[in-house]
């Protein structure tokens, strides 16, 4: 066992890590917490509610869920003395950023532990920056040669974002926005979760910004599921969403029309 443990969000950014030469164990957090149901306690209820959500919501299986997600999370009985958490600047990975650091705060001391966050919102030279998936092994260094130690405030603020974010609760999640009033190391939060007011948000015809944008697109004359991804992505880089998230949204509007 090593004395590091890197969290990444997702495998593309673990092709690139795997080009470091950074040490530690890694789990890649292989979830979309942004979609589907959660609660504010993370323990086995909620993984069971995760497992059959995305099974039923994905094309996988429970088995394969358990694998390849939850069963990494056994890391987390390890007294690792650092964790850099590797989260982008996205609506998708900012509220997997605070369940993790929620599961981070749950099982570990944190008086005699290092926790780091890179979360990048851009890279150097890169114009159409949209994930650390971009990256190489060299640039990936690059960021965690500026990585930010988070404080205990960071971790009360994620607390409380992550238990708007459960509650679902436009005004509150607004008006705790507008009020506070210093995002310490979580530079990328607070515009995340003021595009998650804008999904909270739906219009007389009941459809969210999310749907009100790909209503838009298709009905500009783009038809195609590839087309409109790309569409979406170009304009909306701030929710993250994969294609199999939108199909989530398209499906939804397939039925209203």
């Amino acid at each position: 066992m090593e004395n590091t443990l890197q969290i990444l969000n997702g495998d593309d950014t673990l092709k690139g890590f795997n080009d470091t030469g950074l040490d530690g164990d890694v789990i890649v957090w292989r979830e979309v917490l942004s979609e589907g149901p959660v609660t504010k306690t993370i323990d086995s209820e909620f993984w069971k509610m995760r497992t059959e959500w995305v099974s039923k919501t994905f094309t996988t299986t429970p088995e394969h869920y358990l694998e390849h997600m939850v069963g990494q999370l056994e890391k987390f009985n390890y007294p690792y003395e650092e964790i850099n958490l590797w989260f982008e600047f996205d609506l998708h990975c900012q509220v997997n950023m605070l369940a993790a650091m929620q599961l981070i705060e749950q099982q570990f001391d944190l008086s005699n532990r290092a926790i780091y966050l890179i979360s990048p919102d851009s890279y150097p030279g890169l114009d159409d920056f949209r994930g650390m998936g971009q990256l190489n092994g060299e640039q990936l260094e690059y960021l965690f040669d500026g990585r930010l130690r988070l404080t205990d405030y960071d971790f009360r603020l994620a607390e409380e974002a992550w238990s708007l974010y459960v509650r679902g609760n436009v005004n509150d999640l607004q008006n705790w926005i507008d009020t506070n009033p210093f995002w310490g190391s979580l530079h990328q939060l607070k515009a995340a979760m003021q595009a998650h007011v804008k999904r909270l948000t739906v219009n007389a015809d009941g459809h969210n910004y999310i749907e009100q944008k790909l209503l838009a697109i298709k009905q500009s004359g783009i038809v195609e599921r590839a087309d409109i991804y790309e569409q979406f992505w170009s304009a909306e880089k701030i929710y993250g969403m994969g294609d199999r998230e939108l199909d989530i949204y398209l499906e939804r509007l397939d039925k209203d029309f």
